[in-house]
């Protein structure tokens, strides 16, 4: 396979086309010629200088990557964005991006790998943005304590070595759970509409701490990179059907 080959087939099972006025990010293969022959790839949440690094020392002709290089757009090629951008181009590593399209897949993006280690069922889309969304919710099939679910995230989830931050201010037990990744405590509103006991999310913001308690609702702050590592996974997963091999770069940020 080559590059063109496999942005094609990601781009299509990732429908990055329908995320294009309401993405920063854009997505697809952000450097690289599309003719470049693939045997290995490496996938990683973030690109930046260690993960191209390591993806250039573990022999990958590829690196997929959920937060990519480019917000909006590049007007200079210049300290961070060219520490990032020669090494690419001088180890001929091409570069592939998903990232509102990776958080909201259904199947294989972030919210849905949070709700398959929660075991959650009657899934639907959650965390609108525009006509797409973001994050998926669902329900437990027991209650559970929020304590506990918070216990079973820290325990699972590569959190860098430091704790997950609940604010406990809805029921103590709890069924309907609402997961929008990363940075998504401004999807509260929603949660409230849709009548979730718990957001799960990676990181807050100071004033969400009066808005989950004037509201009344259970906001579990699981990490950033902790939350958004599942997607990569799944997309390792996913090229390794497809034939190349593939390596996780994991770094962690504790964030």
């Amino acid at each position: 396979m080559d590059t063109g080959d496999i942005a094609t087939r990601l781009d299509e099972r990732l429908a990055i086309e329908d995320y294009a006025d309401v993405d920063a990010s854009p997505n697809g293969l952000q450097v690289g010629p599309g003719d470049r022959s693939v045997d290995h790839v490496a996938v990683a949440v973030d690109a930046a200088v260690e993960t191209i690094e390591r993806a250039s020392e573990a022999g990958a002709d590829l690196l997929v990557t959920h937060h990519g290089l480019v917000w909006g757009s590049i007007e200079r090629v210049t300290g961070t964005n060219y520490d990032r951008i020669a090494p690419l181009i001088e180890d001929d590593l091409a570069l592939y991006v998903a990232h509102l399209p990776l958080d909201g897949h259904q199947e294989l993006g972030n919210a849905a790998g949070v709700a398959d280690l929660l075991e959650l069922t009657d899934r639907r889309p959650f965390g609108s943005m525009g006509s797409e969304h973001i994050g998926q919710a669902g329900t437990l099939a027991d209650p559970r304590s929020v304590d506990d679910v918070a216990a079973a995230l820290e325990s699972s989830l590569d959190t860098g070595g430091q704790s997950v931050q609940l604010l406990d201010f809805g029921p103590d037990r709890v069924e309907d759970i609402a997961i929008v990744t990363g940075s998504g405590v401004d999807w509260l509103d929603e949660a409230v509409v849709a009548d979730a006991d718990l957001l799960v999310t990676g990181e807050g913001k100071q004033q969400v701490y009066h808005e989950a308690r004037e509201a009344g609702v259970n906001v579990l702050l699981a990490g950033h990179y902790a939350t958004e590592t599942f997607g990569v996974r799944s997309l390792a997963a996913l090229i390794e059907e497809w034939g190349p091999t593939t390596t996780f770069l994991d770094c962690p940020t504790g964030l």
